[in-house]
């Protein structure tokens, strides 16, 4: 998703919180908050719409023409000047509805909206016979027209209501063909479509996954609006380790839960290379995990495992080898963001798995994961992971992980999966219960209120 007119750079702040000192191990695991804050730095509001490629695609049955009648046609008209775009129709196969002929791309203006928008009210979708070919076409008819586009950012809008996923047998083949090619957002409508390959799509494509029960138009246009907002539209996060760690893993938790994708570099085997998408300003958070072998490095030696790189920012991930029956010399100062990062995912995780198994009649489990979401969520303050379990149960004690299951609308439970898988996050809070005093400017190691001087580096505490 590169660009012969390289898009401003953000300005990029890199902190990294340890998660605490391992114990000695053949395979000892460590793990890293990353926080990135992104500021624009002079880069425009908007990035120029001819910047932008995007496809509209739509897949729903003649059935639910009603749900995209009046929503395409409004969402087209509102298209920015100069934006490239096209639009997919469905049928046994993807087919292009607008522009026809020769021309793979149509530039918006006036007359081009106007032209596009009559069109989209006789789209093809769906019909009584073969069977529609899966998500897997869409992303491949996708991939073929954004090949070898040259812009910044390439996206594709999936409207779907359910109706081409039966037999998907290859959507995890085709995703791994579409990787870094573009992004994706997925709008559901009606009430027939599974969760979890919509999901997988906005995963693996770096987008998001929602229902969409009214405003289908508006919400196509706020996705674009979204997309003119990123000044990045890739920037990969890089890691090199010590050659003592074996493996790396690195996820995003906010703005959007994904776990990335790392590519090992050729002749570089120690570097890994994670590529990101649609950089905005604001904050991200990341969890980096390194599984490392301690038999020949030294202990209670601070050791530097991993650097980590975005653009020309760099931050090292050190720590130091400890016994089980000693206790490290200092605490980290990240750990408790660490636990946050990872409670929240298991937070997110339950939610999903309770609702889910609700839609299976499995209420025992379902019962247990919610009231385990219930705890972590009121312990982490998040009110929107509570007000989703109170839609099917009642909280009986959120602290103690007690709900009891009500009755419950089958038509909910999808979008609220959708959003327990999907829904993008905020940023952290300040980690509570912090080791109070004064902390080095510095390096950020945290000392005792009577400190005048950081035991890590020595420079003076203000």
């Amino acid at each position: 998703m590169s660009s012969h007119t390289r898009p401003p750079q953000p300005g990029i702040r890199l902190h990294v919180d340890l998660g605490g000192d391992p114990h000695p191990h053949r395979s000892a695991k460590i793990e890293a908050h990353l926080r990135v804050d992104v500021a624009a730095d002079g880069a425009p509001t908007d990035l120029p719409a001819v910047q932008l490629a995007v496809i509209i695609a739509v897949d729903v049955a003649e059935s639910h023409r009603a749900a995209v009648r009046h929503a395409l046609p409004s969402a087209l008209r509102a298209l920015p000047d100069r934006i490239s775009f096209a639009v997919l129709g469905g049928g046994p196969e993807p087919v292009r509805c607008y522009p026809r002929g020769a021309d793979e791309w149509a530039v918006a203006d006036r007359e081009e909206r106007r032209r596009a928008a009559f069109v989209a009210g006789s789209l093809p979708l769906h019909r009584e016979g073969p069977r529609p070919a899966g998500y897997a076409a869409w992303v491949a008819t996708a991939r073929a027209l954004l090949f070898g586009r040259p812009v910044s950012v390439r996206h594709l809008v999936l409207i779907t209501d359910g109706s081409s996923a039966a037999g998907e047998t290859r959507l995890e083949e085709e995703l791994d063909a579409c990787a870094g090619q573009f992004t994706c957002d997925v709008f559901a409508v009606g009430a027939n479509w599974v969760p979890d390959p919509l999901l997988t799509l906005a995963e693996r494509l770096h987008g998001t996954a929602e229902f969409v029960d009214d405003g289908l138009g508006h919400a196509i246009t706020a996705a674009i609006q979204r997309l003119r907002r990123v000044h990045t539209p890739r920037l990969p996060i890089e890691v090199t380790v010590r050659p003592s760690v074996r493996q790396v893993s690195l996820s995003e938790k906010t703005p959007r839960p994904h776990r990335l994708g790392g590519l090992p570099q050729p002749g570089r085997p120690h570097r890994w290379k994670f590529p990101t998408y649609q950089w905005e300003q604001g904050r991200r958070d990341y969890l980096l995990t390194l599984v490392a072998d301690s038999d020949a490095d030294p202990l209670e030696t601070e050791l530097q495992f991993a650097m980590v790189s975005i653009g020309e920012v760099h931050a090292p991930v050190i720590a130091r080898w400890h016994l089980p029956e000693q206790s490290p010399p200092h605490a980290p100062t990240g750990t408790d963001s660490v636990r946050d990062l990872n409670a929240t995912a298991r937070m997110r995780r339950l939610l999903r798995q309770g609702l889910t198994a609700l839609q299976e009649h499995r209420p025992d489990i379902a019962e247990d994961r919610l009231g385990q979401a219930a705890r972590l969520a009121a312990r982490l303050g998040t009110d929107w992971v509570l007000d989703e379990i109170r839609t099917v149960a009642d909280i009986e004690d959120a602290a103690a992980g007690l709900v009891r299951l009500g009755a419950v609308d089958a038509g909910s439970l999808g979008p609220m999966i959708l959003r327990a898988g999907s829904r993008p996050g905020g940023p952290l809070a300040d980690a509570v219960g912090a080791r109070p005093g004064p902390r080095c400017g510095g390096c950020g190691t945290p000392a005792g209120s009577e400190a005048r001087y950081c035991i890590a580096c020595g420079e003076k505490l203000l």
